[in-house]
This record gives structure tokens, C-alpha cells and sequence, in this order.
């Protein structure tokens, strides 16, 4: 079993104006940074092995805080992503809701199967996500590992670990750069229990 410590970016510009980011590469904004920092001084007594990473601005800067505080080596994913957002991405919720209604309310209806327009949808983000656990941990068996990425891209994540539907992803967004643990491969997965 392998201890994940999953780590949301520190706050943007775009998440305090609630913008959709998705894949679009806004950097941290000082509040951002300054989670960061409190992050890394959290994580710091910690026996972490290594930090894995999503390699758009805002989780490699926060990882990169983390890493240099824990002395450990930075690991970059690119499927650690957010989800495309498509057509969605740097828009407001309100924008979104108004421009794209139909497809909207599909999203809200059926998160894990909808596609977003020129995007992904949940169900596509939980598959990268899970082939990058299962190869964290076959590194790191039993170690604990930082993985540093995006709200919804760790919440599919969550969500595999505690046998919840990935549907249900939206709801288990973390807060900016607070930290959540999980343990990987999830109960069941191997035969083991927890």
C-alpha cells in the first residue's frame, strides 16, 4: 500500500474570479504562493519519498515549493492535468451556464460520461489518473508520495481510493493546497483489505 498525500495548487487568479482553467496555464497569484509555502511547512515533518506533479504553472510551482522544503525529488506528469474544459476553459461558471445551457445541464445530469465540447469528461480523467497511481505505487510500495495536481483531476482520484462513483467526483473537490490522504492501490483492488 502506498500513503498519497493529494495536494491542490495553490489559488490563481482564475479560481478567485471563477474562471474555468482546466488545461489553460494561469500561474499561482500571492495567495497561491503563500498556500504553497504554509503547505510545505504542513507536509514538512512528514517521511514523504518524492513529489509527483502536473506540469501546467500552477501545481509545478506549488510542488516545487513543497519539494524544496522536503528535500525530495520532483516527478513530472502531464497526466496529472485538469480536465479539458474544451470550449468552457477561461470562462465564468455564469458564462458557461448562459452560452452552452443544454450542455450544461447534460455535465451537472451526468458528469462521469458527458464530454465537455472539445474537452473531456470525468470518466477520461479517472482513467489517466488511475495509470498514474498504479505506477507511483508500484515505486513507492509502501512509501508516501506527494502527488500535486488539479481540484477535479485529485477529486476522481479521492474518489477511486474510497470506492466512491466517479460521478461524485465534483463534490470531493479539495480546497487549495490542502492536503488529503489516500491510500493506493484502493481496498479490494489487490484482494487485500485495509
Amino acid at each position: 500500500m502506498t500513503r498519497l498525500v493529494l495536494l491542490r495548487h495553490g489559488m490563481t487568479d482564475w479560481n478567485r474570479d471563477g474562471r474555468l482553467q482546466g488545461q489553460a496555464d494561469p500561474p499561482l497569484n500571492e495567495t497561491g504562493r503563500e498556500q504553497a509555502r504554509r503547505a510545505a511547512e504542513l507536509l514538512a515533518p512528514g517521511n514523504c519519498r518524492a513529489v509527483y506533479s502536473s506540469d501546467l504553472k500552477r501545481a509545478l510551482e506549488t510542488a516545487s515549493v513543497v519539494a524544496d522544503r522536503l528535500k525530495v525529488p520532483i516527478h513530472i506528469d502531464r497526466r496529472l492535468r485538469e480536465i479539458h474544459q474544451g470550449q468552457w476553459e477561461g470562462l465564468l461558471v455564469e458564462e458557461v451556464r448562459r452560452r452552452f445551457p443544454g450542455e450544461w445541464a447534460a455535465r451537472e445530469k451526468e458528469p462521469q460520461t458527458f464530454p465537455i465540447p472539445g474537452g473531456e469528461a470525468v470518466a477520461d480523467v479517472a482513467a489517466r489518473m488511475r495509470a498514474v497511481a498504479n505506477e507511483i505505487a508500484a515505486r513507492h510500495a509502501q512509501e508516501t508520495v506527494i502527488v500535486v495536481a488539479h481540484g477535479l483531476s485529485l477529486a476522481t482520484l479521492l474518489c477511486l481510493a474510497q470506492g466512491i462513483s466517479i460521478g461524485q467526483a465534483p463534490l470531493h473537490i479539495p480546497a487549495n493546497a490542502e492536503p488529503v490522504e489516500a491510500e493506493w492501490p484502493p481496498a479490494g483492488a489487490t484482494g487485500r483489505r485495509r
